[in-house]
């Protein structure tokens, strides 16, 4: 009879176990979902963004939506497999050109408080006046000097682009970004 009270104290200790463990697992499955198919973590390796985002920077950047803007920044995959946070400076159907040191989108000059540098063309993919196509992007390193950008690899389509980034994680702590 007392090795039965025994056993019974256990049982309601396993239950309890089973209980934590099947929260558990429920939480591991939704941060895997949220991380999987909502939001994103990335790296900021290099200075093509500085002074907006800085080496060593991760970013936190979303997945849903697809309706990027001129001044979105973003995380994107080129064709060489490496990921890359650059700057949407036109879409599809923009004519982007290049002239003394500045960017014209429609034979509008950009007003790009976030550009450092001058921005020159690059010996690349792209001839201007250049007319970005449907379902494309055009990106822009903030840090003009050093950035490896649509300039040199040409337009960047959505399927590559990983999300738009919403903030940052610094040294000097969490910033949004605008």
């Amino acid at each position: 009879m007392k090795k039965r009270r025994v056993l019974e104290k256990y049982n309601g200790m396993k239950l309890e176990w089973l209980h934590d463990s099947l929260h558990f697992i429920v939480l591991i499955i939704a941060v895997f979902c949220i991380f999987r198919f909502g939001i994103g973590l990335s790296v900021v390796g290099g200075d093509s963004m500085y002074p907006t985002l800085k080496n060593g920077d991760i970013v936190l950047y979303s997945r849903i939506g697809s309706d990027y803007k001129r001044g979105d920044i973003i995380s994107m995959r080129v064709p060489s497999g490496e990921y890359y946070v650059k700057r949407v400076i036109a879409g599809g159907g923009d004519v982007v050109d290049l002239r003394d040191g500045s960017v014209y989108v429609n034979g509008e000059k950009l007003d790009e408080a976030w550009a450092y540098g001058i921005t020159e063309t690059e010996t690349g993919a792209v001839i201007y006046p250049y007319t970005v196509r449907e379902g494309n992007v055009f990106v822009l390193g903030d840090n003009r000097q050093v950035s490896m950008d649509s300039r040199t690899f040409g337009e960047v389509n959505r399927r590559q682009i990983k999300g738009r980034i919403l903030c940052q994680i610094s040294k000097n702590g969490v910033h949004r970004t605008e």
